[in-house]
């Protein structure tokens, strides 16, 4: 077994959650918060929009069973819009925006190739603009947001396989 990381953010992070803890391969899933200044973000925090951070899943896979472009191109680029800036679904702000942190420069080159395919591969009609940029201090959100739609059938969520 070959552990690795993925950091993602593609809007709320409960729905990213929900799909990616399913996917063969993926052994741990966790949300919180990433790539912004403000050190230890709370929600409340969040949702002001000014702590830089986007609300973020962070993924324990195997990549011998999936690799980290499968995980992409077949999950991550296909459960959210990646074409809106800022905004997912009803939630609007800079902590919703479409981002690859990546952990290696493996990653980093395997994100740009997958996101360049995706964007010729003609799946969305406007431009893509996920960011890729290098992973930094991951913050986990408070216990009540992991897992949420699992804890709460029915709760909200704007992903869907597409």
């Amino acid at each position: 077994m070959a552990i690795e990381t993925a950091t993602l953010a593609g809007g709320c992070f409960w729905g990213m959650e929900d799909i990616l803890r399913k996917v063969p391969g993926v052994l741990e899933t966790e949300v919180g918060y990433t790539g912004g200044q403000t050190p230890n973000p709370t929600y409340k925090m969040m949702t002001t929009g000014q702590t830089g951070h986007a609300e973020t899943i962070q993924i324990k896979f195997d990549n011998s069973v999936i690799s980290f472009g499968d995980l992409l191109e077949k999950y991550f680029f296909r459960m959210h819009n990646p074409t809106t800036p800022n905004q997912q679904g009803n939630d609007i702000g800079s902590q919703y925006r479409s981002a690859i942190f990546f952990h290696s420069d493996q990653q980093k080159q395997t994100a740009l190739e997958v996101k360049a395919r995706v964007e010729q591969s003609g799946l969305w009609q406007k431009p893509i603009v996920t960011e890729v940029v290098p992973a930094v201090t991951f913050y986990t959100a408070e216990d009540y947001h992991q897992d949420y739609l699992e804890k709460n059938p029915g709760g909200y969520t704007c992903h869907y396989m597409r």
